[in-house]
């Protein structure tokens, strides 16, 4: 049943091996845990924004709080679509889509983080799948984007994997000093000749869709 209000808690993205829910104050909660328990090593930043530096429990508020802050700030011209991935009922970590302006553009990022206990078992590319299923199969994107540091190993791997194109880098600050962010582009053609698959189901997206501008 759709949710009367907020549709976009009824959005889910279903694979063989994971799903992927719109996440609610449960599943915020849930994660904000997961987090604090650790993503990486501490000696390693893999993200723009070094949010996992924050002390506990200062790191699980922040989180709760910016998820309730990508769901007030929806809007038909911008919007940060947070999801869930979640196996046997438990959330291993969360991906996103982030655009501006996608009902002109058709442009979306994407953006992703597990566990670290559930690392190193496959779920980081099926999440990144799902995560361009929805995108370019239920958004009807013609282009999505990605990002990360030169030396993150893991992320890099599942982009590369996928055959996204190489867009450059640039230098940015990471924990007061200067590192490469390298950047990433697939085309709508390119998904649909290599990555698209039948077995990748998406539920409730169609009510939602005026709340993203579509």
């Amino acid at each position: 049943m759709t949710h009367p209000v907020w549709p976009l808690f009824d959005l889910q993205v279903r694979t063989p091996l994971l799903e992927l829910r719109y996440i609610d104050d449960e599943l915020a909660t849930e994660l904000s845990q997961l987090a604090g328990r650790g993503i990486h090593d501490p000696d390693f930043m893999p993200f723009a924004m070094p949010w996992t530096d924050e002390p506990s429990p200062r790191l699980q508020r922040s989180s709760m709080q910016w998820y309730w802050k990508s769901r007030a700030e929806t809007s038909a011209s911008h919007w940060h679509l947070t999801l869930a991935a979640i196996v046997d009922g438990v959330a291993l970590g969360m991906t996103s889509l982030d655009a501006d302006h996608f009902a002109t553009l058709r442009e979306f990022e994407s953006g992703s983080w597990l566990g670290r206990e559930y690392q190193g078992r496959g779920l980081g590319k099926e999440m990144r799948e799902a995560t361009l299923h929805l995108g370019f199969e239920g958004l009807g994107a013609q282009y999505a984007t990605t990002g990360a540091w030169h030396d993150n190993g893991p992320s890099l791997g599942v982009t590369r994997s996928l055959g996204y194109s190489t867009q450059g880098s640039r230098r940015a600050v990471r924990r007061g000093e200067a590192a490469e962010s390298l950047r990433f582009r697939m085309e709508r053609a390119d998904w649909q000749q290599r990555l698209r698959r039948d077995d990748i189901e998406i539920h409730g997206l169609a009510p939602a869709l005026p709340l993203l501008g579509l």
